[in-house]
Order: structure tokens, then C-alpha cells, then sequence
């Protein structure tokens, strides 16, 4: 599978999906590779991600898809066009899973978890001739620039390459591997790093005992959130919590959500019926029976359900609202005060990371000639839906092409990439 020996070797420091395609895409061009992780075993986050079923990308058009990027899609759209959504699917295809588009548009192995493609991305690797050491913590470079690692037992060792790829994950899911103490590394070798913060994430609500107490685990199902002053929404199904709110449209607004924050208050708008429109909302609530309750009122015009009412009452302070233009205004755009988010080791990923600044096109840490990062390391982000997991292994084969760049060694062809 791989090419005959080039003499030239590299160090890959982390075991993730963006790790492990720098791993392969090296290995393949026949370069000496030695994949270093500090967890027993290599994957943990990417099979934990993939244990309800794995979402390897989506299929949504190439612009729409670019968007979810927001501020950083510029800069990840020519590392997207080096291994974009056609090209992952093929690679999984290549190991013996094929995938399927779901309902969603999302794109999933056809085994639907991560196990069966995980141990056969493993067998590849090994194939590829690809060493893999577990339990080796990296801690920086020597004084003469060998890479650093600290054992299981506390005893540290040196590893030298003729290049390096850093692929160490973010900060979320610390026990998974990603602690984000490489921020600090990094940072003392003069490399800026945008403070990591929780993405993908909830946020806390200061609900009533009692909206807490019966709602908890409850879902707002087919609504639309908009952070107020902000433009844009999003649809789906938001999770009461005891603390707040979880779901899609949440971790969607993850952005705004922060950045509210920051300013020093933020305040979610919910619109409990969407699909009705203001006119249709309002002329409904218009028609009244005498002996209706508030909640009846809500239930029987708006077709309400009782998480949905009792956070009307939330917004309400306990009561419903009567007049029906003030209700109508209100169902529409409940008020939803977030005091924080929740902490980033609750978070599905994070924002932030090495300054784009920092790296040229092939991902090479300008202050460090040589060294390469990819993946959750780099300050980008994006929602769930695929689009995680699509970026991380993008970067990894843009930064694996950067090392053969870098070491004057040919790439692998494109169908050696997916065999």
C-alpha cells in the first residue's frame, strides 16, 4: 500500500482523526511515521462521537456547507478542496464503509457507529507500517529542538523527526485526551493562541425550581432561536436542562451567544410556532372561549404543549399574559435570559486556537520551520452536522502535504489516498 522508504520521517503528536489522516497521507508517500498520544489508546473522542452514530460530513451545496465556517470558511476552503466531503466518503468506501446520506443531509458510515471504521483505519495503518505509541504526554522541545515526551511513569524522553505534526484537539472532553495544555507550550515559543472557549455547547438559564424541576429533559421541539440583537435564527429541537438549554439550534448560535456575553448580557428569543407567522399567531390567539384558561388558550389555539407554555410563564414571571397582542409578541420571541455557557469540559468542541496568522497555506507554524499543526488546534470552528470531523481531516491531509512539501518528497495520488 505504501511506497518504498524515502529516508525521511516525521512525528505526528496526537491520536484524532486529524492525527491519524496526517499519519496515513505520510505513510503513503513513504515517510517513516510515528503517531505519539497520551491516552491508552488512540481515537477515544472520535469513537465516543461516533457511539450514537458516527457523522462523518454532510451533503449539503458547497457555499452552504462553506458557511457553517463563518469567519475562518476563507480560509478553509482550499484545504476543503484538498479533501472535501466526495473525498471522504470515498476514503471511508476505501475501508470497507460505505456511507449513506440521512434524512438531514448528514452523511454517516453505513455501519452508523465508529467502531468497524476505526479498526479498520487502525489495520491500514499498521499496514502502512505506521508505529503507534499510547500513554506519552508531549511536553515541548528540548533546547535543541527534540520533541519532548513525558511516560506513563513520569520518566521523560526525547524523539527527534525530520518533521512534526502537532494535531492535539482542542480543550474539550479533557479525559478523552484534549486538554488544551499545549496552548501554553505553544504560547511560550511566541505562537499566539485566541483564548480556547467551550462551542457546541449549553448555556445556562436561571429557570424557576419549578420549570426545572418538571421540564428538565424535556425537548422545545421544531422551534426557531435568535440571540436578540442579532441577526438570523435557528430552527430544531432545543433541550430543557435543570440548568439551561442544549440542542443544534443552541450550539449554532454559539458565536453570537459568546459574544453577547462578553458585551455584557445576553438574551435568546425563542419562537415557539415558526411556521405560523406573526398574522397567522395573532389572529388565532384572537379567538378566545369564556371558560378557557391561560394554558388552555395556548393549548387549544396555538397547539402549545406544557413545556412550551410553562416557559411563556417563565418569561412572565408565574403568569400567562390575556391580551392577545402582547401573547402573540410573545410566543414568537419568548425572552430567554443565559447567564454563561456551560464549561468548556462540557463542551462538544471549542473555539479558538493557534492565530491563522501563525501558519502559512500548508499549515507550517511560521515560528517554528518544520512543525505543522491541524485539526481543533487551529482557531476555527463550526457545528455539529459534520462539519467538525470534515475540517479536522481536511487539515490533516493539508498538513501532511505540507511536511512532503517540506521534506521534497512527491504526494501520495489521489487514488492511493482512497484505496
Amino acid at each position: 500500500m505504501s511506497r518504498a522508504g524515502t529516508g525521511r520521517s516525521a512525528i505526528v503528536v496526537g491520536a484524532g482523526p486529524a492525527g491519524l489522516i496526517a499519519a496515513e497521507t505520510l505513510a503513503r508517500a513513504g515517510v517513516s511515521v510515528t503517531v505519539l498520544d497520551r491516552m491508552p489508546s488512540p481515537g477515544r473522542k472520535f469513537l465516543l462521537a461516533g457511539h450514537g452514530g458516527l457523522n462523518l460530513t454532510h451533503s449539503e451545496p458547497r457555499e452552504r456547507f462553506l458557511s457553517r465556517y463563518g469567519p475562518s470558511a476563507d480560509r478553509l476552503a482550499p484545504m476543503l478542496d484538498v479533501f472535501g466531503p466526495d473525498d471522504l466518503r470515498a476514503w471511508c468506501t476505501g475501508l470497507g464503509e460505505a456511507t449513506f446520506v440521512g434524512t438531514s443531509g448528514r452523511v454517516f458510515p453505513q455501519a452508523f457507529r465508529a467502531n468497524p471504521l476505526f479498526r479498520a483505519w487502525l489495520r491500514r495503518l499498521d499496514e502502512l507500517g505506521v508505529t503507534l505509541r499510547t500513554r506519552q504526554r508531549w511536553v515541548g522541545w528540548s533546547d535543541d529542538g527534540a520533541l519532548r515526551f513525558m511516560d506513563a511513569a513520569g520518566d521523560e524522553h526525547e524523539v527527534r523527526a525530520d518533521a512534526t505534526v502537532l494535531a492535539l484537539g482542542g480543550a474539550s472532553w479533557p479525559r478523552l485526551g484534549s486538554d488544551g495544555t499545549w496552548a501554553a507550550t505553544l504560547d511560550a515559543r511566541g505562537v499566539a493562541v485566541t483564548r480556547l472557549r467551550a462551542a457546541n455547547v449549553g448555556v445556562r438559564v436561571d429557570w424557576t425550581a419549578r420549570h426545572a424541576e418538571r421540564f428538565a429533559g424535556v425537548p422545545l421541539k421544531s422551534v426557531a432561536l435568535s440571540v436578540a440583537g442579532e441577526p438570523g435564527s435557528v430552527r430544531g429541537d432545543a433541550m430543557v436542562t435543570a440548568t439551561g438549554l442544549e440542542g443544534g439550534p443552541v450550539y449554532a448560535l454559539g458565536v453570537p451567544i459568546r459574544s453577547a456575553l462578553d458585551a455584557g448580557r445576553c438574551v435568546l428569543h425563542v419562537d415557539l410556532r415558526p411556521d405560523l407567522g406573526a398574522d397567522e399567531v395573532a389572529r388565532r390567539l384572537a379567538v378566545r372561549r369564556p371558560r378557557d384558561s391561560g394554558s388552555s388558550w395556548l393549548r387549544r389555539t396555538l397547539g402549545l404543549d406544557p413545556v412550551a407554555i410553562s416557559l411563556v410563564r417563565e418569561a412572565g414571571g408565574g403568569a400567562l399574559p390575556d391580551d392577545p397582542t402582547t401573547t402573540a409578541e410573545l410566543v414568537r420571541a419568548v425572552p430567554v435570559v443565559v447567564t454563561a455557557t456551560m464549561p468548556i469540559d462540557r463542551a462538544i468542541s471549542t473555539a479558538g486556537g493557534v492565530a491563522w496568522d501563525e501558519v502559512d497555506a500548508s499549515l507550517m507554524l511560521r515560528r517554528l520551520p518544520g512543525t505543522f499543526v491541524a485539526g481543533e488546534m487551529i482557531d476555527w470552528e463550526a457545528p455539529t452536522g459534520g462539519y467538525l470531523l470534515q475540517a479536522s481531516f481536511a487539515t490533516g491531509v493539508v498538513a501532511a502535504r505540507g511536511v512532503l512539501a517540506w521534506l521534497g518528497v512527491s504526494p501520495p495520488s489521489s487514488s492511493e489516498g482512497r484505496s
